[in-house]
């Protein structure tokens, strides 16, 4: 069993199901990334699993625990850290200021961490005085995914996190998240750049209509050739 996992998710918003019977998983150390056209229900399926979505069906599992009935803030208290795709840092502070936000839930002494955060993102320490409102799109992300790492989660989840930056921003992303997940953090990612986060990830699931079409290693899904044809662009 996964270390986190989303079993049989479904649900949505007042009546209408978006999700049906989705399952999504990741392990301790490893990047699973979940990949569809728009309106396949990716995103809803990472609020289902952070709790900002109720099932009608399913469950939701950390550590082989239930925490189906936990609110999102609890799910933090568990170990798991979101990062959703629009409005992830405060413009008005500073990057040293969103990264305090994040250590919320701490009450040891979180300067080890900071120092972590500013050595895996170097650009960070360099603009610490900045505001947030005054970085380009891919620095605001890195301080979204840093201030998540302050938190120290066991969980990490990116929910389109290479959203509207360049290819070589995106590649520098991809190589921090790998980094992460180097250390043992699971990291669960929606990403639209479907093909290069495949590359990545040990573990990929294509959404449809809020259900799973195909499930498998990233290898695999890029050499299978309907899943090439049908979402990666041929």
């Amino acid at each position: 069993m996964s270390y986190l996992l989303g079993e049989s998710m479904t649900g949505g918003y007042g009546g209408a199901d978006i999700l049906h019977s989705c399952t999504i998983g990741v392990e301790k150390g490893q990047i699973a990334v979940v990949v569809g056209p728009n309106g396949a229900g990716k995103s809803t399926a990472m609020k289902a699993i952070f709790g900002m979505l109720s099932l009608r069906e399913g469950r939701v599992l950390m550590d082989g625990e239930d925490i189906s009935t936990l609110k999102p803030q609890d799910r933090v208290i568990k170990g798991m850290g979101f990062v959703p795709q629009n409005s992830n840092v405060f413009t008005s502070m500073t990057v040293e200021e969103n990264l305090e936000m994040g250590a919320f839930i701490r009450r040891d002494d979180f300067s080890d961490t900071m120092a972590q955060v500013f050595d895996l993102f170097p650009i960070l320490k360099e603009k610490r005085s900045q505001t947030a409102g005054e970085l380009s799109g891919g620095q605001r992300q890195q301080v979204a995914v840093g201030r998540a790492l302050m938190t120290q989660p066991k969980v990490l989840m990116l929910d389109e996190p290479t959203a509207g930056v360049s290819p070589i921003v995106m590649d520098e992303l991809f190589g921090r998240i790998i980094e992460v997940a180097q250390t043992g953090i699971a990291i669960l990612m929606v990403e639209q750049n479907a093909k290069h986060a495949l590359n990545i990830a040990h573990k990929g699931y294509v959404l449809v209509q809020g259900s799973n079409r195909y499930t498998d290693t990233g290898e695999a899904l890029i050499a299978n050739p309907d899943v090439r044809k049908s979402f990666l662009g041929g």
